[in-house]
């Protein structure tokens, strides 16, 4: 992949943390290409959501810099999208005004909000389901409108912890492939918190591999096979390959 500054959209650059004088991150350094889906893959407690509190602004790092298509936004909460593993959806609300709710917050005017979001509830496969309640929902299509309400909040960045993590299997297979096929069609970049190996391997451009106390950036793993990957892949000796090489790593 690419690293020229053309394409890069988020960076961050020599990025340490610590916690009552506990360092949590030293020296990370990484970037996500536009149009990349690139996974952090490491163990628990390593400090992956700790840093991700400080790429989305959430926490003021003690060095570096977080940088969003060159500008410095270290510190300051509300340019990069963050999607937690729950969905969030607040139960008394339509899922259209759950969906709406970013751009009502930017200030949009409650029906031009509504009308934005309901435009791409076809995009997201959610196309009829404005004015039900998150509690009628799948666990599936609730992701999927969390996913709408993150992109509706993103500059084409958005940062995603686990959010299929408590989908069965065949849901999160699926997901995945459609997950991907929505990044292609609306432009969007996104870095990707999982412990799932195989998960990382099916839909990365690149992985970054973070390990240590405190945690960095040990290894980043270039997987060169087209997306989106047939569903065979994953028995394929070239998965095998970069998998033995992630157990190895970690």
């Amino acid at each position: 992949m690419s690293t020229c500054s053309e394409s890069v959209v988020l960076s961050c650059e020599n990025v340490a943390k610590s916690f009552d004088g506990k360092m949590i991150l030293q020296n990370v350094n990484l970037h996500l290409n536009r149009g990349e889906l690139v996974c952090l893959l490491g163990q628990s407690g390593v400090g992956k959501t700790t840093l991700f509190h400080v790429l989305a602004g959430l926490y003021q790092p003690d060095e570096g810099r977080v940088l969003l298509n060159g500008e410095d936004v270290t510190g300051k909460p509300g340019k990069i999208s963050y999607m937690l593993q729950k969905d969030l959806l607040l139960p008394y609300m339509s899922v259209l005004d759950n969906t709406a709710m970013p751009l009502i917050i930017a200030g949009k005017k409650k029906k031009e909000a509504r009308a934005e979001a309901s435009s791409h509830f076809a995009d997201f496969g959610l196309e009829g389901c404005q004015k039900q309640y998150p509690s009628q929902l799948s666990g599936g299509m609730r992701q999927r409108a969390a996913l709408l309400r993150t992109y509706l909040s993103s500059r084409g960045v958005a940062l995603l912890d686990e959010p299929f993590s408590a989908l069965d299997t065949l849901t999160k297979s699926a997901m995945h492939r459609w997950y991907l096929d929505v990044m292609r069609r609306i432009e969007l970049s996104t870095l990707f918190i999982t412990h799932d190996m195989d998960e990382a391997i099916v839909l990365s451009d690149r992985i970054y591999v973070i390990g240590g106390r405190p945690g960095t950036v040990t290894a980043e793993i270039v997987i060169k096979e087209p997306k989106p990957r047939p569903d065979d892949f994953v028995l394929s000796e070239t998965f095998l390959r970069y998998k033995r090489r992630l157990v190895s790593l970690l």
